[in-house]
């Protein structure tokens, strides 16, 4: 098991497989239509313009096993130091440690980014991403009753945010 920095031209239809799942079976993703190969060209290009990692887990074949990234927490200037993070394994692979090593992974990228706030919204169902995250200095910082509907219930979505040392100076503007 490798960690890989994941280029569009290789990893979009993975990736892509591993959206799909998750939306079709699944509360990690409050979405409710498998996404088509075009829209990978946007989410790729949206990470590029902003400098924003994806970074993947192979295995020795290069087959990827999951990734995580992460993105603008909220489109306002102030808020340049916050990023909202992501992370999926391929259903596959999950329960061996992977969650583990991407976070840590897109922690340390944070870090070298000089970010302030990675957040992980959530579903409060899902224990097994909650557990991760606080293992790993992840603190809850609030929910959201009741802000999506799939599968015929309402959800809740928990945010859970872990503060870092950086920058060493912040600045406005």
């Amino acid at each position: 098991m490798k960690l890989v920095d994941c280029t569009e031209a290789r990893h979009a239809g993975a990736i892509l497989d591993i959206f799909n799942e998750a939306i079709v079976t699944s509360t990690a993703l409050y979405d409710y239509k498998p996404r088509a190969p075009e829209s990978m060209v946007a989410w790729f290009a949206t990470k590029r313009a902003n400098g924003f990692p994806v970074i993947g887990c192979e295995d020795e074949a290069g087959t990827l096993l999951g990734f995580a990234s992460y993105g603008t927490f909220r489109a306002w200037p102030a808020y340049k130091y916050s990023v909202e993070h992501s992370i999926y394994v391929h259903k596959d692979h999950r329960g061996q440690g992977l969650g583990r090593t991407l976070l840590q992974a897109i922690v340390d990228a944070a870090r070298e980014r000089q970010v302030h706030t990675l957040i992980g919204g959530i579903d409060a169902t899902n224990a097994g991403s909650i557990a991760l995250h606080e293992s790993m200095g992840f603190e809850h910082a609030g929910t959201i009753r009741q802000a999506g509907f799939k599968f015929g219930r309402w959800l809740d979505l928990a945010f859970y945010q872990r503060l870092l040392d950086t920058p060493a100076n912040p600045v406005d503007g």
